[in-house]
C-alpha cells in the first residue's frame, strides 16, 4: 500500500512536470494520490454503473472523460495540485495510465 502510494505520487509528479496544463507540489501529489485513490474507489464505480449505457454505446471510451472529471474533482480539493481544463485533465489521465503501467502499478501482484 505505501509502495503504491509513492509510485503513484511519482507517477502523478513526472506527468505534472510533462504536462504545460498541470502543476503539483510535493505535498500536493502526496494528497492528491490520496484523494484519488479514495474517489476511484468510491465514487468511480457508482458513476461507471450509473453511465454503464454510454460506455457501452462508445466502446469504453467515455471512461476517459469520466476519469478526466475525477481528476478534475480531486484537483478542486487539494491544495498544490492544479489542473488547466478539461484537456489538460483528459491527457493527464492518460500519461498518468502510461506511467503507471511502465512502473507495473496496474499489475494485481503487488
Amino acid at each position: 500500500m505505501i509502495k503504491t502510494w509513492i509510485i503513484s505520487t511519482i507517477t502523478i509528479l513526472l506527468a505534472a512536470y510533462i504536462l504545460p496544463g498541470v502543476s503539483a507540489t510535493l505535498l500536493g501529489a502526496l494528497v492528491f494520490a490520496i484523494v484519488l485513490g479514495v474517489i476511484n474507489a468510491f465514487i468511480k464505480p457508482i458513476i461507471l454503473a450509473l453511465t454503464l449505457p454510454i460506455n457501452i454505446a462508445t466502446l469504453g471510451l467515455f471512461t476517459l472523460v469520466i476519469n478526466a472529471g475525477l481528476i478534475m474533482l480531486s484537483a478542486k480539493i487539494v491544495e498544490g495540485f492544479s489542473v488547466d481544463g478539461f484537456l489538460a485533465a483528459l491527457v493527464f489521465s492518460v500519461v498518468v495510465f502510461l506511467i503507471s503501467a511502465l512502473f507495473g502499478l496496474n499489475n494485481d501482484d503487488q
